[in-house]
């Protein structure tokens, strides 16, 4: 029975399989990879239609023609060096403060303008356009295609052979899951790729290992802000892109690649820091004007034309579609804008919209600085057990209802309650000139003066908390180091 169970999977197997697309020769690796008949035709279609929606989840792109022009110009001298220097590829700077970088299938490419801020030097950027475009070369996309398309079929044999459609619906989903990262081989080959990449281009590969401490310096940060020091991978790059500093230097050792001099003087391998700090001297950090400003406990949008204040204790979280406060014992606050506008009084836009079907206790119209809002409440289970879920709606005008929804755990809902009330109402119009006043924060390089440290710089940055760690982080520091007369270094200012 279990004999002629195997030989049929392998059966189905060997006849499958096949028939779904040949094998192909990964251009960067010269590996035998299976591609599920995603040819490099469909790769650069589906890159394409990928394209058009993922530039808008992150933001847009980001709109200076010179920083965009600078970043492509990288990403072309390297793509020029490797296997495929024929193929077009797109480079996008995305206008987010996430510090990110990945690639789509057709030469896709995609950095965020917050990796730039956190970057040093061009061979660091280099260093992570080099690793993207290895993904590219090496067909990973396609290898993923491919083993996604076999897990589904062998989950697809096991469920005829096993006469079960659920099992055949559970395994592809696992298995679509399991997928959804790169593998720590597929990283190791683009590290691999990506040296070489750098070193055919007069790139110092060593900015690779570097940026990778910055990055997990950044994690370290951002995790210890959001109140989750365990969690630093998933607040950056690593969360996708898993690599170790020892791993990306066995890729230095074993690329096997000479560094080439600097063609018009044969200088050593350049790192670039000089130009790259002009370039970004004045880029745009944290959040873009359409998204509104986290300021302290503050959230204010000054084209929206709205703002409110969280408790002491909550630390602000912006994001494309809404805006976070992580407070206090698991408390969360919510907020955002509803999909459509409704004519409907608030209340019954709170039953009969928004949370329709939920037993909501104690609905009831409020007022909040002049404008019509409802609030009511109810208990759900959820995972971590029971939660007090209070909603509020607010109409603002005639085309725009806006929401908070505060989740408290039950043993902090009554300490809470007063605060969050003060929350609830504290949501307010901006006038004209409040909004026009508001400026967004930007990077800006200082020169280092006589008698200044690390401390009294990152004190005159506008940051309520964590200023000297946000300053180190900023620029590849560690606490305790001295700052040299006229050594450049990167700041926040209003």
């Amino acid at each position: 029975m279990i004999r002629r169970f195997r030989s049929s999977f392998a059966i189905l197997a060997l006849t499958v399989l096949p028939a779904l697309g040949a094998c192909e020769t990964a251009p960067g690796t010269g590996r035998t990879i299976f591609t599920g008949g995603m040819s490099p035709a469909t790769e650069a279609r589906l890159g394409y239609q990928e394209h058009q929606k993922i530039v808008p989840q992150f933001g847009g792109a980001y709109a200076d023609p010179a920083i965009d022009a600078y970043v492509t110009g990288i990403g072309n001298l390297l793509a020029r060096t490797s296997e495929i220097p024929d193929l077009k590829f797109t480079f996008t700077v995305l206008d987010t403060p996430m510090v990110n970088a990945f690639a789509l299938p057709g030469g896709y490419v995609y950095i965020t303008r917050g990796l730039l801020a956190l970057a040093d030097n061009e061979a660091e950027v280099a260093g992570v356009l080099a690793h993207e475009i290895g993904h590219v070369t090496a067909r990973h996309s396609a290898e993923r295609y491919g083993q996604t398309m076999a897990a589904n079929i062998l989950g697809l044999g096991l469920g005829i052979l096993l006469g079960s459609g659920p099992v055949t619906d559970l395994y592809g989903t696992v298995a679509g899951v399991a997928l959804r990262s790169y593998s720590r081989e597929q990283e190791y080959e683009s590290d691999l790729l990506g040296v070489r990449y750098m070193s055919r281009a007069g790139y110092d590969p060593g900015a690779m290992a570097t940026f990778l401490t910055k990055l997990l310096a950044h994690g370290r940060l951002e995790a210890e802000l959001r109140g989750q020091p365990g969690k630093a991978d998933a607040f950056d790059i690593m969360q996708t892109h898993p690599r170790t500093a020892d791993r990306i230097a066995r890729a230095i050792a074993e690329a096997g690649t000479k560094t080439v001099a600097e063609p018009m003087t044969g200088a050593e391998p350049k790192t670039g820091r000089e130009v790259y700090l002009g370039k970004i001297d004045g880029l745009l950090y944290g959040d873009d004007p359409e998204q509104g400003f986290v300021r302290g406990r503050r959230f204010l949008h000054p084209e929206l034309r709205f703002a409110f204040e969280v408790p002491r204790g909550f630390r602000l979280f912006n994001g494309i579609k809404r805006v976070r406060a992580q407070g206090p014992e698991g408390a969360v606050i919510v907020f955002g804008r509803a999909k459509k506008p409704s004519p409907a009084p608030m209340t019954a836009y709170l039953t009969q919209v928004w949370a329709e079907g939920v037993p909501l206790r104690e609905v009831e119209r409020i007022t909040i600085n002049g404008m019509e809002a409802a609030t009511g409440h109810t208990r759900m289970n959820a995972r971590s057990g029971a939660v007090d879920v209070r909603l509020v709606a607010i109409r603002y005008d005639a085309a725009n209802i806006y929401r908070m929804l505060f989740l408290t755990p039950p043993k902090v809902t009554g300490p809470l309650q007063q605060a969050l009330r003060e929350t609830t109402y504290s949501f307010r119009k901006l006038g004209a000139a409040e909004a026009a006043a508001l400026k967004p924060l930007r990077l800006a390089i200082h020169r280092v003066r006589p008698g200044e440290s690390a401390a009294a710089i990152a004190e005159r940055m506008p940051f309520a908390d964590y200023r000297l760690r946000r300053f180190l982080v900023l620029n590849g520091l560690t606490e305790g180091t001295a700052l040299s007369v006229g050594q450049k270094v990167k700041v926040v200012t209003e």
